[in-house]
């Protein structure tokens, strides 16, 4: 018999490691190419390692909990195909096909990637189908225990009216974040009022036609993200992150978007190099992002590497707020809900009073690296790329 090292791999160029969530292999088990053997998650992202070798699993070498460096090997397979050398890559895995319907009814009930590879499929080339999937549901989950989404028990002191809620892992690695982000960066937030109604009205002009062509949703975030990418280039020191004394000033714009996803956690995808796409480029990746990310089918470097992060508070209904930076970036923005308001507009005949759509932008900066001026000059910048969008503009 030979043994093979399984290494963790490399999973996005700036994730350096992962925790082992659980594994899905116990050793002595008998283990196919392609197999699940282990769950780990890179900050806020789940992903499965399949085997890349037929063989056993001889021994694990961390445990759950564990944290394991990229290149680090986590575990032991026992092979008889002696042409598998120590570090040979691994191959990537290639997934079943799953339609959206199953993906959707998966996600609802709370079945993880790992388990959908068990379901046997009927469909063509053993592709799961939504018969398959609530099948499987009525007589696998059936009497299966009712796992609550947070770990909950009574209080100690027996008070009907307190319970005692444990923190989900990403509960966890959300809160170390914020608070790791108060402590290091200088927190200050400008306030800027933005008529976009050109904006909304070009929206609602196209919407019906854009998704016709396209089947795309014609969402209002591409233009928001086009704007600050404007405004970046016009002053690129928002730009930057901090290294002990020194400032990093990024030549790439990487937009990341913090998105609420259904059980109540955040997370932010990343548009890389979003200065490089035009307005319907940046709508067909922000959907798909977004979609992705609330399924739980985002890579994990797709999380990583943002130079600036915009957040739509305006989803819940919110006006303005103070958004914490996401580190190591020195600033964020928050869009707040558009509202129509009575308001004065000039013109050269003379002053006009007149409804428009008016929303708050909320800049948060670091003041160890930005002061007032630029960080309230870059706000009104983006409101001002906002106020002169080209109603005219076809796409």
């Amino acid at each position: 018999m030979a043994e093979y090292n399984l290494p963790l791999p490399a999973m996005g160029e700036s994730i350096a490691e992962a925790t082992i969530i659980r594994w899905l292999k116990e050793e002595g088990d008998s283990i196919k190419k392609e197999d699940l053997l282990v769950e780990i998650a890179t900050d806020k992202v789940d992903s499965e390692i399949s085997s890349p070798v037929n063989g056993i699993l001889k021994k694990k070498l961390f445990s759950p909990n564990e944290v394991a460096k990229v290149g680090s090997f986590i575990a032991i397979l026992e092979t008889e195909e002696k042409f598998f050398l120590k570090n040979m890559p691994i191959e990537k895995n290639k997934k079943r096909f799953y339609s959206p319907l199953v993906r959707t009814i998966a996600h609802r009930e709370g079945i993880r990637f790992y388990e959908l590879e068990t379901i046997e499929g009927t469909g063509e080339k053993g592709r799961v189908t939504k018969k398959d999937i609530l099948k499987y549901i009525r007589f696998n989950k059936k009497n299966s225990p009712v796992v609550p989404k947070y770990d909950s028990v009574r209080s100690k002191n027996n008070d009907k009216n307190e319970e005692i809620i444990e923190m989900d892992r990403i509960r966890r690695i959300t809160a170390e974040h914020m608070i790791s982000s108060k402590n290091i960066s200088a927190h200050v937030t400008s306030f800027v009022e933005a008529d976009v109604t050109n904006i909304v009205k070009w929206r609602d002009k196209m919407k019906d036609t854009f998704q016709k062509n396209t089947g795309e949703k014609l969402t209002l975030m591409s233009v928001f993200v086009e704007c600050v990418v404007k405004a970046i280039k016009d002053l690129p020191m928002i730009n930057i992150s901090v290294n002990g004394t020194s400032i990093i000033k990024k030549r790439n714009i990487h937009i990341g978007l913090a998105t609420a996803l259904p059980d109540g956690n955040l997370i932010v995808p990343v548009i890389k190099n979003a200065d490089s796409y035009n307005l319907i480029g940046l709508i067909k990746i922000i959907n798909d992002l977004i979609k992705r990310a609330k399924s739980n089918q985002l890579k994990p470097e797709e999380t990583q590497g943002g130079t600036y992060t915009i957040s739509n508070i305006g989803s819940f209904g919110n006006l303005f707020g103070t958004p914490i930076i996401h580190q190591p970036q020195v600033a964020i923005m928050a869009i707040g809900l558009i509202q129509k308001k009575l308001s004065i507009i000039e013109t050269p005949e003379g002053d006009l009073i007149g409804i428009r759509h008016k929303i708050y932008l909320s800049h948060s900066y670091d003041h160890r690296v930005i002061d007032g001026v630029l960080g309230g000059c870059f706000a009104k910048k983006v409101a001002l790329y906002l106020e002169r969008f080209n109603c005219y503009t076809k796409i």
